[in-house]
């Protein structure tokens, strides 16, 4: 090697030659890493020839030991082939050192097959102590922390199956900390030890004396012809050859735990005195009744002398409320008591409270003791604290007694003798948790408006790709000297909003299939239809769902040779089908305006319902612009029939002479539709018009009650959600729900949550045990 003079850089190169990744010269380099730390001990650049000599001598010792390099040979396998086979148990044992300028530590496999252990270098990791001077234990504690983490990486890479893990370290303190939680020590013991725990087990950590700590080659350091000869670094420990029973074992008499490393303890402690008398424990009841009640019995039976007067129901509400104030306004009592005003910081002292002599409670003093009155709780009313148990059980008990009102009526009714402070908002949280009131008041929760289905979306697909269709009706007909009723159906393209409509003579699934043919053969085989299933069928209502019902099987079949996919809504759900169900309103608008209350002959009613169709296939898509060189609005009619309205003639759009032949006329008008669709009319339906907002989702086994508009609220059905229906998007948006025996498919628009329903079996009344 060429000699050069040694600096700072000349170090640095030399060291970093050394790839050592197992780390098996390690004793070795440890030496150079203590050196290199002295000499950055001061401040001095990377080509400073002028490095302190004791330190220049230790190097040049160091480097004129590289030549022995090549002596070092490392086995490839860990253990000889003779001994390797299918029964073979592999040990990894991890040793740990310190000492005041390193630590470190090394890993060994055993591998033991029938009576014969062979014991192999595995890999080993050392760190130069931190310039900040710490005490032994830390450092020891520190090369603890190198074991665990090399332990863990060891398993995590390693392919074989490692049976039994030891890790082994000389000091006692570490392991006296390692036995005790994390908490108990500042915070570099603590965080090391809390870490080393999730590392590793307890019962893995051993102890092993110096003299058999092979670890201890990591921190003291061996020259190359050291290692280079059979020695106890690569070999390992001899004591691991032997039966578990001669391995070193924890000396008696151990070191006292180092209390400088313990935090010190705090002791923080509170006395209060309560103000209450004894009472029962409210949260145990459900009832005010039961309250009051448990409370005199509770002083019936502590009386000590019979012959006095036993407390009546009024002085056991008078003790609860008493301890409800004591609990909620002791400063305001102690005020009070001694003949003081309360605290400006009170939240009592715009009520110019004052103390009943009397009963010993705190009344509102207000600005009323003029008023000509004979009753003083009307005027002087009780105050209490809206967030304690005994004002929750009052609020309950008056709201059952005055059979679930609004707030209002239950604000009025307490304020005559109680003055609740934030009242209102106290009540209103009671009836949102109160089954009855719910039942009475509460609205379903709609969830956010879904995104557009992919039957909205089919760009550049013919009309009547994707069709929603329902029925309308009933309307009535002259036949001779009879009337008879005929229906309406409309045929709506949910992409391009084209419009069908025809008449049918009855509600059956024959009268129906014989207008779905006919619209297959004017408009084509749709790909799709959607359509309702229930009682929403305007005009039929029960025949209708039953007619539908029985029309299901011979639609499934039919359908299914026309390639056509049938998609129900669920039942009451009329929003699933809004598309085709604001065209019906438009509809029957244009119906009775033209119509009114007479009866037409069918074919009359049937050309009314056709020129309807061309007006409401003339409709613009978007928004109709007022500027002249804005292009013509695009309407359903450009796709049906080549032209915007059926009343004006085909015009053409652009000057070029090809589109005289009509089919590259037909091209251009589809061109043009699809064009202003997509650029005026899509964008439109981006924006959610309502249902803005996200909603917690229906959960399983929640007690709902189902909307049923024919019926009066009082008789809605409650049950149980018993299976959820996801959306594309995740949210639920429909659910089955038990009712009885039965199972109703509903949309969650049309359930009002409940609270959970307690159970029939158990007295509401009866105070649980604690």
């Amino acid at each position: 090697m060429e000699s050069e003079i040694p600096t700072m850089r000349h170090v640095y190169k030399v060291l970093a030659r050394q790839y050592d990744p197992l780390g098996f010269i390690i004793p070795y380099t440890t030496r150079a890493k203590v050196l290199v730390q002295k000499l950055w001990a001061k401040k001095r650049s990377w080509d400073d020839p002028n490095l302190p000599p004791d330190i220049l001598e230790a190097w040049s010792s160091w480097e004129r030991e590289l030549p022995e390099l090549v002596n070092i040979s490392l086995p490839r396998t860990y253990a000889p082939q003779d001994i390797a086979n299918d029964a073979t148990k592999y040990t990894m044992h991890v040793f740990c050192d310190a000492s005041e300028q390193a630590y470190g530590s090394v890993v060994y496999l055993t591998t033991k097959s029938d009576d014969t252990v062979h014991v192999s270098f595995v890999m080993a990791r050392s760190r130069v102590a931190p310039k900040r001077q710490q005490s032994m234990p830390r450092l020891e504690l520190c090369a603890a922390l190198t074991g665990a983490q090399l332990s863990s990486l060891v398993h995590r890479e390693l392919t074989l199956s490692i049976t039994q893990t030891f890790l082994w370290t000389d000091s006692t303190t570490v392991l006296t900390w390692l036995t005790s939680e994390s908490c108990r020590f500042k915070v570099f013991v603590g965080t090391r030890v809390s870490e080393i725990h999730d590392l590793t087990s307890l019962h893995t950590w051993r102890y092993v004396d110096t003299a058999n700590n092979p670890a201890d080659d990591l921190t003291r350091g061996k020259t190359l012809v050291e290692l280079a000869a059979p020695n106890r670094w690569i070999q390992g420990p001899s004591f691991l050859r032997g039966p578990p029973k001669n391995w070193p074992s924890l000396p008696t008499s151990t070191e006292p735990e180092d209390a400088a490393e313990l935090k010190h303890s705090i002791f923080c402690g509170l006395t209060q005195m309560s103000l209450a008398p004894q009472t029962p424990d409210v949260t145990q009841f459900d009832s005010w009744t039961d309250l009051v009640n448990a409370t005199q019995q509770l002083f019936d039976g502590a009386a000590a002398d019979p012959s006095l007067p036993q407390p009546d129901l009024l002085d056991a509400e008078a003790l609860l409320l008493k301890a409800s104030q004591a609990d909620c306004f002791p400063g305001e009592i102690k005020c009070l008591r001694a003949g003081k005003p309360v605290l400006p910081s009170s939240k009592l002292s715009t009520l110019t409270p004052e103390m009943d002599p009397t009963m010993g409670l705190i009344r509102v003093g207000g600005r009323f003791r003029r008023m000509d009155t004979s009753c003083s709780t009307d005027i002087h009313p009780i105050v209490l604290d809206p967030c304690h148990a005994v004002t929750r059980l009052l609020i309950k008990d008056v709201d059952a007694r005055l059979l679930h009102p609004g707030p209002d009526r239950v604000f009025a009714e307490i304020r005559r003798k109680y003055w609740v402070l934030r009242g209102r908002q106290a009540i209103k949280h009671h009836q949102r948790t109160c089954t009855e009131c719910r039942k009475w008041r509460g609205q379903p929760v709609v969830p956010i408006m879904a995104d557009l289905p992919p039957a909205r979306l089919r760009i550049f697909k013919p009309p009547f790709f994707s069709t929603g269709v329902d029925c309308f009706g009933p309307y009535v007909i002259k036949v001779g000297r009879r009337r008879e009723k005929r229906w309406g159906v409309i045929f709506k393209c949910l992409t391009t909003r084209c419009v069908h409509l025809d008449l049918l003579n009855s509600i059956d699934a024959d009268a129906f299939l014989l207008a779905l043919r006919r619209f297959i053969a004017r408009r084509g085989t749709p790909f799709e239809v959607l359509s309702d299933q229930g009682t929403n069928f305007r005009g039929a209502e029960r025949e209708l769902k039953e007619a539908f019902a029985a029309m299901e099987p011979q639609l499934q079949e039919r359908l299914a040779k026309q390639r056509i996919k049938f998609k129900f809504n669920p039942p009451a759900a009329p929003h699933f089908g809004g598309a085709w169900e604001r065209e019906i309103q438009s509809v029957k608008k244009a119906l009775q305006v033209v119509i009114g209350a007479q009866s037409l002959q069918e074919e009359v009613l049937l050309t009314v319902l056709i020129e309807v169709e061309g007006i409401l296939n003339s409709k613009p898509l978007g928004y109709v612009s007022s500027d002249v060189g804005d292009p013509d609005p695009v309407t359903p009619n450009m796709l049906l029939m080549g032209r915007r309205d059926a009343s004006l003639p085909q015009v053409s759009y652009a000057p070029d002479p090809l589109t005289r032949r009509r089919w590259r006329h037909c091209q251009m008008m589809v061109d043009h539709f699809w064009t202003q669709f997509i650029r005026s009319y899509l964008p439109s339906l981006q924006v959610r018009q309502k249902w803005h907002q996200p909603t917690d989702d229906l959960l399983q086994d929640t007690v709902v009650m189902i909307v049923d508009p024919q019926l009066p609220r009082a008789h809605w059905p409650v049950g149980k959600v018993v299976r959820l229906n996801a959306s594309a998007d995740g949210c639920i948006r429909s659910a089955e729900v038990q009712v009885g025996d039965k199972t109703y498919l509903r949309p969650v628009a049309r359930l009002v949550r409940l609270p959970a329903v307690p159970d029939d079996n158990a007295d509401p009344g009866t105070p649980v045990a604690p």
